[in-house]
């Protein structure tokens, strides 16, 4: 788990109040008092030392900034971030203050406005790991991992044995699938730390991306060791055993994840399969079920999907509506499945939608990799409130063809309207790297 670095530097008085000598000699008292009071970890105590300063010294930065420090370490982070405005206005050129209050923003999920800061502290004191280290953990919170690994890179050049800033770049070089990178952080963060756990289950995840199952085994079960309740590690492990035929070993652990957490469908699927190999064909289907059934939207009657948040039923038609298909005609093969296709996109905009799906659903068995036909299904179903269909037809025209941006513009308004926002936010945001600018236009109302 990537952590966001709290500073606990509380700063001493500084010279320059507009005060009679009397009370900048309590005012300086009092503040030493909140330093004091902050440091053996009695932060309301010291919140209220910090505020009698400000009594007496309206405009004494450091006490405004001490104040947001122990605002934020009560969880107050909206008042830190008040407090460190107020410092910021006083003093705009101190690195430490852009950098707490772009924590108290991180810790309100405000990563944007928190990289912001993180990018001003390090103008002000380029040789901050930490503000490196802070900016990666929400850029790749922002799903830009590529940022996110330049900022790890810089904060472990400046501290080679942070294993935080290691870990976290360990994480990042694997959404990114530098495995063989990951391993090797991940390994230097267990030389640093041999009991920290997550780095034995992040190398043994990068030993099975690497085909090196057993090596996977053997981390998964360290992991397993310092934390006997992490059912992730199970689950790893035991998929890392079926991949070295370990079937037996395989389901052991998947019963520990099931035990762990009993609505884990990875683990029925596991276990499914690992029983099927070993011949237990009854209890592997009870297991399949399980995985095919068990809260699956892709399964829901089409007449009980809800539709959710401002992209309603009305607003989802008019959308899809405008998509415009680029169709263009294709030479007719043997099988004809062309002519199906365009017979069904025929029977569509005529009104026959039950007629064009079959036509559809024929040209695709008559050839399985029609892109353009799983595409124009897909706008079918969700014409008649099939939503899940045509998310699953999108899904496919996308393997077929990666860069099929109406399809993730369709996918993108289908999965906002059914609440999964931030899927339908990507796909979305995809459309539009890949040419479909209608889809930026929805992004501007529907996902800010």
């Amino acid at each position: 788990m990537k952590k966001i670095l709290l500073s606990l530097a509380f700063v001493t008085f500084c010279a320059g109040v507009q005060h009679q000598a009397m009370a900048q000699r309590s005012a300086a008292e009092l503040f030493e008092e909140g330093n004091t009071k902050a440091r053996s970890g009695d932060f309301a105590g010291a919140l209220q030392s910090y505020s009698t300063v400000l009594s007496l010294s309206p405009e004494h930065a450091p006490s405004y900034f001490n104040r947001g420090l122990a605002k934020a370490n009560l969880k107050d982070h909206r008042g830190a971030i008040i407090d460190y405005d107020k410092a910021i206005d006083i003093n705009a050129k101190e690195a430490l203050y852009y950098q707490s209050r772009g924590v108290s923003k991180s810790m309100q999920d405000d990563h944007r406005a928190a990289v912001q800061d993180y990018t001003r502290a390090i103008e002000l004191n380029p040789d901050d790991a930490k503000s490196y280290y802070n900016r990666g953990v929400s850029r790749s919170k922002l799903n830009n991992n590529s940022g996110a690994l330049e900022d790890f890179n810089k904060a472990v050049s400046l501290d080679p044995n942070d294993a935080l800033a290691l870990y976290a770049r360990g994480s990042s070089k694997q959404q990114l699938e530098d495995y063989a990178g990951s391993l090797a952080d991940f390994s230097r963060v267990i030389d640093l730390n041999p009991k920290k756990s997550g780095a034995f289950i992040g190398r043994g995840h990068a030993k099975v991306k690497l085909g090196d199952y057993k090596g996977a085994v053997t981390d998964f079960t360290k992991a397993i060791e310092l934390s006997p309740q992490e059912g992730f590690a199970y689950g790893q492990r035991a998929y890392a055993k079926s991949k070295i035929d370990d079937f037996a070993g395989a389901i052991a652990d998947y019963d520990k994840v099931l035990q762990i957490d009993p609505a884990n469908i990875d683990a029925f699927y596991g276990r499914g399969f690992a029983k099927s190999k070993l011949g237990d064909q009854k209890g592997a289907i009870l297991d399949l079920n399980q995985a095919i059934e068990s809260n699956n939207s892709y399964t829901t009657d089409p007449k009980k999907i809800v539709y959710m948040g401002p992209i309603s039923r009305p607003v989802l038609d008019n959308l899809r509506n405008q998509v415009q298909e680029h169709i263009k005609i294709n030479e007719l093969s043997d099988v004809r499945a062309e002519a199906y296709f365009v017979r069904g996109l025929s029977k569509s905009k005529s009104g026959d939608s039950k007629g064009a799906i079959m036509d559809m659903n024929s040209a695709i068995e008559l050839n399985p990799l029609y892109s353009d036909a799983f595409f124009s299904r897909s706008i079918v179903k969700s014409a008649i409130g099939d939503q899940m269909g045509a998310i699953l037809d999108c899904s496919s025209a996308i393997k077929l063809r990666p860069n099929y941006s109406e399809a993730y513009y369709l996918r993108g308004i289908v999965k906002h309207s059914l609440g999964d926002v931030n899927g339908g936010c990507l796909d979305l945001s995809k459309a539009g790297e890949f040419g479909y600018t209608p889809s930026y236009k929805v992004i501007s109302d529907f996902c800010n």
